[in-house]
């Protein structure tokens, strides 16, 4: 890899296994816990969204949990073995998950620099600071460009998403600032954000219809006149997703030029924490030069 710079992840930025091989990111699984049994997250575990979905509806218990500090380090150490003189470690929101703090404790033991990046986003939103920080490996950057380039693509991002109810973040203790819409009524709809890496609340609406018309016309405010990257991931909602997808493609063809909006169900660490029915999108403005 040029410099012998390695870029690492972890599961929930939802990054294609194609799209990290090709682009060599390492990514170190979380763990999702359903009943009695843990599983790694990604493509080689068991938990996949849908599973995550159906123990929910079911009442089955369903948890999540970091990697530890050890499988981090060992992650780097195998990429040291591969020839790696830097890595820099991108992740999750700090406020959402311990992972990033795990990255740190396992950058203090490794053999060569690590830098820590806390992206404060979830998934695909910390997919895309991964994927800027592997364009500026990719076009001679340093390590310490790649992951300034993480960092301030991550403040840009605006990820906003409904739920059809605060039941599975309240269980997980990541309402946050949301906690003050518990006593609403059950048909309403939150439209949620994530500020500053916590989740906070923007407005109430009443159907699933008006949540979606409401986070169409929220992404197109918030890309502007500027060129994006868009996804759209939801969990057991795909009709909704791709109507959102369809209608933000129409809206936003200049802002996109010929790039795809990225379209799929969140992981299931994610998934396990706001529930079935959640739609998302995430609208990244496109570094310049990229």
């Amino acid at each position: 890899m040029p410099g012998s710079i390695v870029l690492l992840t972890d599961s929930t930025a939802t990054l294609p296994l194609d799209v990290c091989e090709t682009r060599g990111i390492v990514v170190v699984p979380l763990q999702v816990v359903i009943g009695a049994k843990s599983y790694d997250e990604g493509p080689d575990g068991t938990a996949s969204p849908q599973t995550v979905a159906e123990a929910l509806r079911e009442w089955t218990p369903v948890s999540t949990s970091r990697p530890t500090p050890a499988a981090i380090l060992e992650a780097y150490e195998k990429a040291v073995a591969g020839g790696a003189t830097e890595i820099v470690s991108i992740h999750l929101s700090s406020q959402m998950s311990g992972t990033f703090e795990s990255a740190q404790l396992a950058a203090a033991d490794a053999s060569v620099p690590v830098t820590v990046v806390d992206t404060k986003q979830l998934g695909m939103a910390t997919g895309f600071c991964v994927l800027t920080a592997a364009d500026v490996l990719d076009s001679g950057g340093s390590a310490a460009d790649a992951a300034a380039a993480a960092r301030a693509r991550a403040e840009a991002i605006t990820s906003l998403f409904y739920v059809d109810t605060l039941e599975y973040l309240r269980r997980g203790g990541r309402i946050g600032a949301a906690a003050a819409l518990l006593g609403s009524a059950l048909s309403v709809k939150p439209l949620l954000r994530l500020e500053d890496g916590r989740i906070g609340t923007l407005e109430k609406v009443r159907t699933s219809g008006r949540a979606l018309s409401r986070l169409a016309e929220l992404a197109v405010e918030a890309a502007g006149d500027q060129q994006v990257d868009l996804a759209v991931a939801h969990l057991a909602n795909p009709d909704r997703a791709d109507l959102l997808a369809d209608t933000l493609r129409g809206r936003l063809e200049t802002n996109l030029g010929e790039r795809e909006i990225a379209v799929g169900e969140v992981g299931a660490v994610i998934g396990a924490h706001v529930g079935p029915g959640m739609v998302a999108v995430v609208v990244a403005p496109r570094p310049a030069g990229i």
